[in-house]
């Protein structure tokens, strides 16, 4: 009976593969193998001719492998296995051009079009060269990962394998997670080790949400690469995690521990925390991804801030977004990199340098800000000299005159269209840097910039308020007490949308006119540093000249807004001094 099954796949894959202008009328029949085919085949005969060849080649360079056939009395007699355990592969199934061509000038090409440009080019080459050669490789290796995206994202409900993984950016390491689940008997386990994005990635939060409303998370245990664990993999800070299912008895909570560098950080007592799937989903109440705490203070503090605050926006709440906020990558860099110009471009097209604008008769060109280029209320941290970036100088910034020098430029037209679909009618931007640590000095940056064109990687928002409110919004982003938040919620390096809405962030309503009298003003100074910044500053009811940069005024002005937004959080005074810094309330050893 075993065999005769592998004989109906091996039929139903030949079936899959005739060429339909071979298949006969009578569709159904020829595609799906009956009983009468099975048996044909077992006593000698043939069914679909050489295309039963193919089938078992196709299936052997794929590595099929049939759970209930290979393992009937576990799967079929007790319902799966008591224990799995493993340590799956971690690639993206989208295959990657730079990586595959890697030491190739295809490779070395500046953006997206230009390699596809390269590519096809390569097409071109005569018949047995390296370079042909090379083009065909990459075509088989790409319709295989097209073709192994579409077996992942099958949907559950027309007989998917990966219901809640095969979404997104695909990872292997996440299908084989939820493969390993759906391996177990009910009261059976798991144990694999896994990126720590697994429990805290948008593309993996509907799985780590079934884990946790299930009940079927019994710990996760996190570590760094770089000091005895995967030191080869190439990236100091990499996140990995242990990962074990299960299932989790009534009012049972789940363990956790993060940022393990060594088996004896490990052992500290106080890198280890427990929570109930109630206490995630008060924390991440649209996700359920995982907090990443590094202490049990940093939890309860945490919780006790969710417990004073709205998130952002809550979804599938009445009054869920009290900012009516909404969201916009602008420009790609891969997939618009079509649109994009770099200087010697437009010199070369004719178009004349005219402020931060590039014109011609016919149109105009403005800078696109990249996230490098900002930072906390600064709009000019970085400029680019050619296609190099460098911070701006001390003696630059003190000039109201200078401004950034973007390392691409793209239409006006272009950026004017796509702020009008967000229905945004103000001549400046407010944004915040998508690329982040939660290890780094500080994690969320946020800045008001000029109306401009923006990389996707500074990730804009468009808050439906007035503009002194807003201020008190940009302010709220770059308070320390939210950024020690935003660091719990950073599992990678990646602050993405989903990470933005969880966020505690003080309501519209909580700006009274004695909070905006002390607020407005410092934001407007730390922020019109520039003549480019003139039409924020009218907004905010100021006609004057940009302000002065002086460091020593600026880091005043931050700090007492950081102290403002610290008693708004309800902050007490140990709990705001383990916030600037945890040894001067633990001790040294902490």
């Amino acid at each position: 009976a075993r065999y005769g099954t592998e004989v109906a796949c091996d039929l139903y894959m030949a079936a899959f593969l005739m060429p339909k202008t071979e298949v006969p009328l009578n569709y159904q029949r020829a595609m799906v193998p009956t009983t009468g085919d099975v048996r044909q085949k077992l006593a000698g005969g043939n069914v679909y001719g050489p295309l039963e060849g193919a089938a078992r080649e196709v299936a052997g360079a794929a590595s099929v492998l049939h759970w209930p056939l290979e393992f009937p009395d576990v799967m079929v007699g007790k319902g799966g296995f008591d224990v799995v355990l493993g340590n799956p592969p971690w690639e993206r199934i989208k295959l990657q051009e730079q990586e595959f061509f890697a030491g190739h000038p295809v490779a070395d090409e500046p953006n997206a079009a230009a390699r596809t440009r390269a590519i096809n080019k390569l097409a071109e080459a005569p018949e047995g060269s390296s370079d042909r050669r090379l083009y065909e490789a990459f075509q088989i290796a790409k319709r295989i990962a097209e073709a192994t995206s579409t077996f992942a994202r099958v949907p559950g409900d027309s007989g998917g394998r990966y219901r809640y993984t095969g979404t997104g950016d695909v990872n292997t390491y996440a299908l084989f997670a939820e493969q390993f689940l759906n391996l177990t008997n009910g009261s059976g386990g798991a144990g694999l080790i896994v990126p720590t994005g697994i429990a805290t990635d948008a593309t993996t939060a509907p799985f780590f949400g079934h884990l946790v409303s299930g009940k079927r998370l019994i710990s996760l245990h996190d570590f760094q690469t770089g000091m005895g664990f995967f030191d080869r993999i190439g990236h100091a800070r990499f996140k990995f995690c242990l990962l074990t299912l299960g299932t989790l008895p009534p009012n049972g909570e789940m363990a956790f521990s993060v940022f393990s560098r060594t088996i004896d950080e490990f052992k500290e007592p106080a890198r280890h925390f427990h929570l109930s799937p109630e206490q995630i989903a008060a924390i991440n109440p649209n996700t359920k991804t995982l907090p990443i705490f590094r202490t049990e203070f940093d939890a309860e503090l945490t919780a006790r801030t969710y417990r004073r605050l709205p998130v952002l926006v809550e979804e599938g709440v009445a009054n869920g977004n009290p900012w009516n906020v909404s969201f916009m990558a602008m420009f790609h860099m891969s997939a618009d990199s079509g649109a994009f110009r770099t200087a010697k471009q437009l010199v070369e097209a004719g178009f004349q340098r005219a402020g931060l604008e590039w014109h011609n008769a016919l149109s105009r060109y403005v800078p696109l800000y990249e996230a490098k280029m900002v930072h906390h209320f600064d709009h000019r941290w970085a400029t680019y000299d050619s296609l190099d970036s460098r911070d701006a100088t001390l003696v630059e910034k003190q000039n109201p005159d200078f401004e950034p020098t973007a390392r691409y430029w793209v239409p006006a037209a272009d950026v004017e269209t796509r702020l009008a679909g967000k229905g945004w009618k103000r001549d400046w931007l407010i944004g915040w840097r998508d690329i982040c640590r939660a290890t780094d000095y500080r994690t969320l940056i946020s800045s008001a910039i000029p109306k401009s064109g923006c990389g996707d990687k500074y990730l804009l928002m468009f808050p439906d308020a007035p503009a002194t409110i807003v201020a008190g919004l940009l302010a709220n982003l770059d308070a320390l007490v939210q950024d020690f938040i935003a660091r719990q919620k950073i599992g990678g390096t990646s602050l993405k949308y989903f990470t933005m809405n969880q966020l505690p962030i003080l309501p519209p309503s909580a700006y009274d006119e004695a909070a905006l009298a002390f607020i407005v003003p410092r934001v407007l100074e730390l922020t019109y540093t520039s003549h480019s910044m003139a039409p924020f500053a009218r907004d905010l009811g100021y006609e004057g000249p940009p302000f002065a940069w002086n460091e020593d005024r600026r880091a005043q002005l931050r700090a007492e807004l950081d102290a403002w937004y610290a008693l708004a959080y309800g902050l007490r005074p140990d709990e705001l001094r383990y916030v600037l810094d945890p040894k001067d309330v633990m001790g040294e050893d902490y």
